[in-house]
């Protein structure tokens, strides 16, 4: 007769599996590694809104880079409970369920890439309208209405719908749970896309002031923590949309005014050329 164990399952809340933490603090320290990789690749780079992102392959480097320090700091609570659920999961070895966390990681990430080619292909057709684009025309109030557009998304149902999810893991890893390394996968890019869902229009917002900028992508990572990760959902998102909104309207009429804002020079903007690394330089 096989013998039953009556040991009581420990509740998920009770205490945060060892593996949990150290994947956490793994991402917590990619983060800050990630961070300053970006401040040494992107240093000078940053020519205001319509920078060029350079060639493609240094462009996804990038941007992968930049998203895992932007991101990560406010996607761990997913990561940590993804992490627990695994762990709790007995029939599976720590080493595996660590392995499959990072395959959770690495579909969030894949999804973040895509929006990433998307955003890097818009910037390669936008100088089909030639001098219409140019800071001294359209530029600027493209530049304020791109913003404005991120201030009003903050308020519709969409932008709840897709927060709520990155604000709930459990409820998120329970209802949309697979099991396997591909499973883990394909729960990564979901959550993946409800975040792009959440974020896509404060990622359009930087890519028109200035996706090279290091502190607009600190300011623009800085507004997602406040909305995903404060536990007042309402005055988070009010304060980011009356940011957003303020900061429209300083670039539209007051560029000058806008602290850290680079206004390009010139009536064409800064020129911009490729090196055999594929790295944007002034001339």
């Amino acid at each position: 007769m096989r013998s039953v164990s009556t040991a009581r399952p420990r509740p998920l809340g009770a205490s945060v599996d060892r593996t949990g933490v150290a994947l956490v603090a793994a991402l917590i320290a990619l983060a800050g590694l990630g961070w300053m990789i970006t401040d040494e690749r992107m240093a000078g780079m940053d020519a205001g809104p319509g920078s060029d992102p350079g060639a493609l392959g240094f462009f996804l480097t990038v941007w992968v880079v930049g998203m895992a320090a932007m991101m990560f700091p406010s996607v761990w609570p997913m990561v940590a409970v993804y992490a627990r659920l695994q762990a709790r999961r007995r029939e599976f070895a720590r080493p595996a369920a660590a392995a499959r966390t990072v395959m959770f990681v690495g579909g969030y990430l894949l999804a973040w890439t895509g929006f990433g080619l998307l955003g890097w292909a818009a910037y390669q057709a936008a100088p089909v309208a030639g001098d219409a684009l140019t800071w001294d025309r359209a530029g600027r109030w493209l530049t304020g209405g791109v913003v404005l557009v991120a201030a009003v998304y903050e308020l519709t149902p969409a932008k709840y719908a897709c927060l709520r999810r990155c604000r709930s893991p459990l409820s998120f890893l329970l209802g949309a749970w697979r099991d396997g390394a591909a499973g883990a996968l394909r729960m990564g890019v979901e959550h993946g896309a409800w975040c792009v869902g959440c974020c896509w229009a404060l990622m359009a917002a930087l890519f028109v002031i200035g996706v090279m900028s290091v502190a607009w992508m600190a300011f623009v990572a800085a507004l997602i923590a406040t909305e995903k990760l404060l536990p007042w959902r309402r005055a988070a998102v009010a304060t980011v949309t009356a940011l957003l909104v303020a900061l429209a309207l300083g670039v539209a009429f007051a560029p000058e005014r806008v602290p850290g804002l680079t206004v390009p020079s010139g009536a064409d903007g800064p020129m911009m050329d490729h090196g055999s690394t594929g790295e944007p330089e002034t001339r």
